[in-house]
């Protein structure tokens, strides 16, 4: 990473979006979808913003960092935490996938995959061996009853 250069989710997620308007507008292969794909994408957009916004009232609710990279003071089990280890990043991917149906072309259909293993090898991996190292047993345990996406 550029030193100094935030390393956060968002930044990745802005820097995804962008990648997808620019496959969208300067290559776009076969015009694929249209407004039934139009319609589900805002769904996931909003949606995902939703997502997010349920998910960072338990960060606050648990005063614990919502930024990645610092340790956690809380585990959090509750709310959607407790069908998905990272409602956050998954609101992300969903967003990211609505906007790619939104932009109703075929170019820009793997940016979604592609982050989902951006998020997880640079930020999920590292934050579950945080909680394990903070929280032992019990995140363990977390780790094993609760799914990584869904």
């Amino acid at each position: 990473m550029l030193k100094g250069f935030p390393d956060w989710p968002p930044i990745w997620f802005a820097g995804f979006c962008a990648a997808a308007w620019l496959l969208a507008r300067e290559l776009p292969l076969v015009v694929a979808f249209g407004p039934l794909f139009w319609g589900l994408g805002l769904l996931l957009i909003a949606g995902g913003l939703a997502l997010i916004g349920w998910s960072a009232i338990w960060f606050w609710r648990k005063k614990t960092p919502i930024e990645p990279h610092h340790t956690p003071k809380a585990l959090i089990v509750e709310g959607p935490y407790r069908w998905s280890r990272n409602p956050i990043y998954l609101a992300m991917v969903a967003m990211l996938t609505g906007y790619v149906l939104w932009l109703g072309v075929l170019s820009p259909i793997l940016l979604p995959g592609l982050f989902v293993s951006v998020l997880t090898l640079r930020f999920i991996i590292p934050e579950e061996e945080a909680l394990v190292d903070t929280f032992g047993l019990e995140a363990r345990r977390y780790l094993q009853q609760t799914r990584r996406w869904l």
